[in-house]
């Protein structure tokens, strides 16, 4: 079973829009069983859009389509579609009362004839409701191929994937199982881990496929299984994984789609009974943001402070004058300092203190671009660690989250 996804609109060609849609769509067809065997962003070109629809007929199953479905002058899918299917539009006179009722509850102005024409379907088309917006989805099929439109709006186009393109895809399609378990690790690098389970690599069934995915200090190792038998195929990713854990558990952190890295420090914050705090300067808020970042945070994060600038640090963490300028801003003992400031200002139990010098240039400090001090301080002892990461300003900062968080959970073992 194979899908390609088009996204139409000149607006993510230029960059104006991230695809975010494609992501969605492609994560969605993998659960049922479907793989997305290419992704292609087109122009909204009549032609161009024809000639697209033409190669996907010839190389997949199903073609899902997101875009130009609004009633500008600009948004010429549906005119398109009618074109390749050789078809016309008529009114359905459903779509046009559920518009109708949507502007009376929740729209000031009213309806015009151009928001009527949402309405417009071509007359061979299924029509997907939109509860949630004024374009409805259409689903047509040529040549043993279906062609699902739906409309760009993200939130849109999210449920009526969930509510009945999914649903009728199953229901069309014998499709074979496709499981994934992604496991998550954190300190070290890419080809360091693949040295290491090299051979547990060669090793795995021929149904299983290792995919690595790094990131700024940390690496997911994603296992793919394919088959008919979806008992078989969850039973060996987990006695793969029992052995993998043998090899590299002590990097392991963790699965997708279940704890991330922020989750599992939160939840053996609660599970103690304590609170964390963070100090950042050279991360800028990063650490504070991806913490907070979830749902439940207010049960073990009391609070952070950026002190971006080092008089900041003096003024609001309480850091000594005196130890900044010994030892300088950026240094190991600077960041202890730090640490120890914002867990005493919050009346925290823990904390996590970042300086540094993310670049491009050397700022108040006397360390080299890349340069990171990390400190941890718990309610036993505080202490940091020197990282030299990157030269590049925005792979410093991402690495220095990721291995201040790594510190943090260790800590918390």
């Amino acid at each position: 079973m194979l899908a390609e996804i088009i996204t139409i609109g000149d607006e993510i060609l230029i960059g104006q829009v991230i695809d975010s849609n494609s992501a969605f769509i492609g994560k969605e067809l993998n659960k049922i069983g479907i793989d997305v065997y290419q992704i292609t962003s087109i122009q909204d070109d009549k032609q161009h859009i024809l000639n697209a629809f033409e190669a996907a007929k010839n190389r997949v199953d199903v073609v899902l389509i997101t875009g130009g479905l609004g009633p500008t002058k600009d948004d010429i899918t549906k005119h398109t579609i009618c074109e390749y299917f050789g078809d016309k539009l008529i009114q359905d006179d459903t779509v046009l009362l559920h518009i109708e009722e949507l502007f009376a509850k929740y729209i000031n102005t009213p309806v015009t004839d151009i928001n009527r024409m949402q309405a417009l379907v071509p007359s061979t088309s299924t029509v997907l409701m939109n509860s949630y917006g004024t374009a409805p989805g259409i689903w047509l099929e040529k040549d043993d191929t279906v062609f699902v439109s739906m409309p760009g709006v993200p939130f849109e186009m999210k449920n009526l994937m969930k509510d009945h393109v999914l649903p009728k895809l199953q229901e069309k399609f014998d499709r074979p199982f496709i499981l994934h378990k992604t496991v998550l690790t954190y300190g070290m690098g890419e080809s360091a881990i693949a040295k290491k389970i090299e051979q547990w690599e060669d090793d795995l069934p021929s149904f299983i496929k290792l995919a690595y995915l790094p990131n700024l200090g940390r690496v997911r190792l994603r296992l793919s299984a394919r088959g008919s038998d979806e008992l078989v195929l969850s039973n060996a990713i987990e006695e793969n994984i029992k052995s993998l854990h043998k090899l590299i558990g002590d990097i392991i952190v963790g699965y997708e789609s279940e704890d991330s890295i922020e989750s599992l420090i939160g939840k053996k914050l609660v599970e103690k009974g304590k609170y964390l705090a963070v100090a950042e300067s050279c991360t800028g808020g990063r650490i504070a943001q991806s913490l907070t970042a979830g749902t439940g945070a207010s049960a073990f994060f009391k609070g952070a402070a950026v002190t971006y600038a080092t008089h900041s640090k003096s003024d609001i963490l309480g850091v000594s004058e005196t130890l900044i300028d010994k030892y300088t801003v950026t240094s190991n003992q600077v960041a202890e300092a730090m640490a120890i400031g914002v867990k005493n200002k919050f009346k925290a139990d823990y904390s996590i203190a970042t300086t540094g010098n993310a670049g491009p240039a050397k700022g108040d400090g006397n360390v080299e671009v890349g340069t990171v001090f990390i400190a941890i301080s718990t309610p036993d002892k505080t202490f940091s660690e020197k990282f030299v990461f990157s030269n590049l300003r925005e792979r410093t900062i991402g690495k220095a989250v990721n291995k201040a968080l790594e510190l943090m959970l260790k800590e918390l073992d």
